[in-house]
């Protein structure tokens, strides 16, 4: 299951998003925002960041207009791993070496197109597992 929540200005992207993930048949949960009603983007943060802290959801992804604030309030939650990602390359990477849990998209920043292939690649990488980089992701907690 993806933990999904945005502020006001993720929200078009995020319908966007849970329109993809509905026809690619991968269960997710819609933590918020509901509207495009001004909101405060750490809400949306933690509530996706502890869904997957806590174990309820696998991943998560979280949007706000530029994808920093959003995820520097989901990385606040001990566990999480959030990665602002704005090319599918940092997706992967993020995923092979840092065993990120969250993703970061700025809803302002980048194109319906790019952020589908952004989740795509996100949701679609394993951890590599390798010695330095677990040895590493551990340094991190």
């Amino acid at each position: 299951m993806i933990a999904i929540g945005s502020d006001h200005g993720g929200y078009d992207l995020k319908q966007k998003i849970i329109a993809h993930l509905q026809q690619a048949g991968i269960a997710y949960e819609d933590m918020g925002c509901d509207s495009k009603a001004s909101c405060d983007y750490p809400v949306f943060g933690h509530k996706v960041a502890h869904a997957v802290a806590d174990g309820k959801c696998e991943k998560g992804i979280v949007i706000c207009t530029t994808g920093i604030g959003i995820s520097i309030a989901a990385n606040k939650v001990p566990g999480i791993r959030c990665a602002l990602c704005s090319d599918t390359f940092s997706a992967k990477m993020t995923r092979l070496h840092n065993d990120a849990n969250v993703l970061a998209l700025g809803g302002g920043m980048i194109g319906e197109n790019l952020a589908m292939d952004i989740v795509d690649t996100f949701l679609g990488t394993p951890f590599s597992a390798e010695e330095k980089h677990s040895r590493r992701i551990g340094l991190l907690e």
